[in-house]
């Protein structure tokens, strides 16, 4: 879902700062902001009945599932991303107004245009998460 990057690179801050202004989303990744594209129906269909399949079994748990508009911080100086689908078991997170910081589930749901980069540097940066881990 990368669409025309911001050009010029800029700290985390900035881009937090900047992209809450925003009136649309914006992933981060090595100092650049890079518009998000708008997805699919089916591309929506998939993501909302994943959620809505996870919902029930991992909110017993205390888990929240958010879909889309969720942005999530892979480490304190970035990347940012929206992923399709994410889980968060952590207590923290349950309390989150802006951002996902231990998922411990994300789904991309792969389109042929997003596909090499969600699979490339994105799955390279979300494998950095040690929140990861299932233990249910």
């Amino acid at each position: 879902m990368i669409a025309t990057p911001k050009k010029q690179p800029m700290p985390p801050a900035e881009y937090l700062e900047w992209e809450a202004q925003q009136p649309f989303k914006y992933e981060y990744l090595h100092g650049i902001a890079y518009a998000m594209t708008g997805g699919t129906i089916p591309h929506n269909d998939l993501a909302l009945n994943l959620a809505t399949a996870l919902r029930p079994h991992l909110r017993a748990r205390g888990c929240r599932v958010n879909v889309a508009d969720v942005k999530v911080q892979v480490a304190s100086n970035g990347p940012y991303f929206y992923p399709d689908v994410v889980v968060s078991c952590d207590a923290q997170d349950q309390r989150a107004r802006k951002l996902i910081q231990a998922p411990c589930l994300i789904i991309e749901i792969l389109s042929p245009e997003t596909a090499g980069f969600d699979r490339g540097e994105k799955f390279k940066a979300y494998r950095r998460l040690n929140s990861q881990q299932f233990s249910f």
